[in-house]
């Protein structure tokens, strides 16, 4: 986020106006929507995320934190690891004791609930949290855990007896006490080893925090300084050795973050399908960057170019979290970006090869948007009718707006996507309105209960999180997918799926980052609407290998292992 002076409340009102007679009207299927119904309490999540003092007197306290939905244990149940902030005390006093505000690790019993195992599992964490990413990174067929810090990052490795143990420093990927917040996994070079990139936000001192200046108010009141202001810190690219190490090769690599930006979520992607994971990062209060894959261990910073450092205006804004998917069925993966409120929320079409342009006015994007804090967001089918979908996940970052100025806790928001680039709010059609109302930050999906629709969990700031079961988008057909590669890279990121169900195509990629400061399943979900079966079934492995499927029947899990 950024403090910036806001819009006047007369030319907010102008510019949602204008929004809304430019903006078509999409009609919605008459089919019935699901219902995204609040089961926290029922399924045992019983938890309370914190970040620092709810007045939020630093901008340390204020971003919170993300979430990863994995299955940890490969008994077929996806589990959840909740990360959690610190106390103010102990921010202050420099202690990683996470006695006080532990991380969580909840095991699904298959049941529709889970039991906290975090203590016995050994992922409690230490110091300030913020995000996670998970994979195998060591190919032993157990997924890994690397959680963000304010402080030393943390990478758990996962012993495969339903414990972890912590190895980040002999990695090589702790870090020296930077401030990291977002992070992916994926195979940049190609060579079966799952790579790690972090971004970073800005140095940040306890013992000598900014108490004013200029970047310290917001429409005439006093709030927490920065961004602007502060110096950032760069993010890192670690490159896996294959032997349980990483080596940094930022440089090497050519993604130094040059302008010491203000990184928030980074994701892998393919974007212009040349066979080459990409990287895209979102950037507060500065313009993103998008480094393009040569193909040859290098990259190449092209956010400018094209068309995803700025919005259609031309404008750098505070962009938190990202959703990555092929929203018009093309094969083309697009990007949606969430930003400060008053800012609408950017969608980038993927013209292709590399080529976006910002249309989030003309999908119906813009309007009901503008007056939002946004956090994570992510794409999926809710409904199971083969059109993606999209969540995004609001919340203000500062406490002092209320009651006067804005609403620091804010509705989350669900548009219902037609498969042609076009999006319609249907919130309250699936009563998410009837969810809590907190200040929203972190947030995942997936279908925890294996009854073929995605459920969503949203993490809000000092408040517990909101486990959202999808109720009804069963009625409709589905597939999913859980692959493992076995020429390395056994979590098969980077893996593209593509289904092919009467005469709609689908594509679907396994990739870690994104949302913000989360995790959604590796599991791949397809909606397949009234199509009894997927006619055919593509897989291209992150080697480059094919393997094909057909007449895959619906309402199943598909368990693929690369063919050797």
């Amino acid at each position: 986020m950024r403090t910036r002076r806001a819009l006047a409340p007369a030319l907010q009102a102008t510019l949602l106006g204008l929004f809304a007679t430019l903006e078509p009207t999409f009609r919605l299927s008459a089919q019935p929507l699901p219902i995204l119904r609040d089961v926290t309490q029922e399924a045992g999540l019983k938890l309370v995320t914190t970040c620092g003092t709810p007045q939020k007197k630093f901008i340390i306290e204020g971003n919170g934190s993300g979430c990863a939905w994995i299955d940890y244990d490969n008994d077929g149940w996806t589990d959840l690891y909740v990360v959690n902030g610190i106390s103010s005390a102990a921010l202050m006093e420099r202690r990683e004791d996470a006695a006080s505000a532990p991380n969580f690790l909840f095991r699904n019993r298959g049941d529709g609930t889970f039991s906290q195992v975090t203590t016995k599992a050994g992922v409690a964490g230490t110091g300030l949290g913020n995000g996670v990413a998970a994979a195998d990174y060591d190919n032993d067929g157990w997924i890994d855990l690397f959680v963000t810090n304010y402080g030393r990052d943390l990478l758990y490795r996962n012993n495969g007896n339903g414990t972890f143990h912590e190895v980040g420093a002999a990695a090589g990927v702790a870090g020296k006490g930077e401030w990291s917040t977002g992070a992916a996994f994926g195979d940049y070079d190609g060579d079966g080893w799952l790579d790690l990139y972090v971004a970073r936000y800005l140095e940040f001192d306890v013992d000598d925090p900014p108490l004013g200046g200029e970047f310290c108010g917001y429409r005439g009141i006093p709030v927490m300084c920065g961004p602007k202001g502060l110096k950032g810190a760069p993010d890192v690219l670690y490159r896996n050795n294959g032997d349980g190490t990483f080596t940094d090769v930022t440089q090497a690599a050519g993604v130094t973050d040059d302008k010491l930006l203000y990184g928030f979520s980074p994701v892998f992607e393919d974007f212009d399908n040349d066979g080459d994971p990409d990287l895209f990062v979102t950037n507060d209060a500065g313009p993103n960057y998008y480094f393009r894959n040569r193909g040859d261990g290098t990259f190449r910073e092209s956010a400018l170019l094209s068309g995803v450092g700025y919005n259609a205006q031309g404008t750098a804004q505070a962009d938190m979290g990202v959703a990555v998917g092929d929203v018009g069925g093309d094969g083309r993966v697009d990007l949606f970006t969430t930003t400060f409120s008053e800012e609408y929320y950017p969608f980038f079409r993927n013209l292709g090869p590399g080529g976006f342009e910002e249309v989030s006015q003309p999908v119906g994007l813009a309007t009901r948007t503008l007056p939002y804090l946004g956090w994570a967001t992510f794409f999926l089918d809710v409904d199971n009718d083969g059109n993606l979908d999209l969540f995004v996940a609001n919340g203000h970052i500062f406490p002092q707006v209320e009651p006067s100025l804005e609403t620091y806790r804010q509705p989350d928001l669900l548009f219902s996507g037609n498969g042609e680039f076009g999006f319609q709010d249907i919130s309250s059609r699936v009563e998410l309105d009837q969810a809590p109302v907190r200040s929203s930050r972190g947030g995942a999906f997936c279908d925890y209960d294996n009854d073929g629709d995605l459920d969503l969990l949203v993490l809000a700031i000092d408040d517990p999180p909101t486990l959202l079961r999808n109720d009804g988008g069963n009625r409709r057909n589905w597939l999913q997918f859980r692959l493992t590669g076995s020429r390395g890279n056994r979590s098969a990121v980077g893996a593209r799926v593509k289904v092919v169900a009467g005469s709609k195509t689908r594509t679907g990629r396994v990739r870690t980052g994104g949302s913000f400061l989360s995790q959604n399943d590796l599991r791949l979900h397809f909606g397949l609407g009234e199509a009894a079966a997927a006619d055919r079934v593509e897989i291209r492995w992150p080697d480059g290998a094919g393997q094909v499927l057909t007449n895959v029947q619906a309402n199943q899990i598909v368990h693929i292992e690369e063919v050797r």
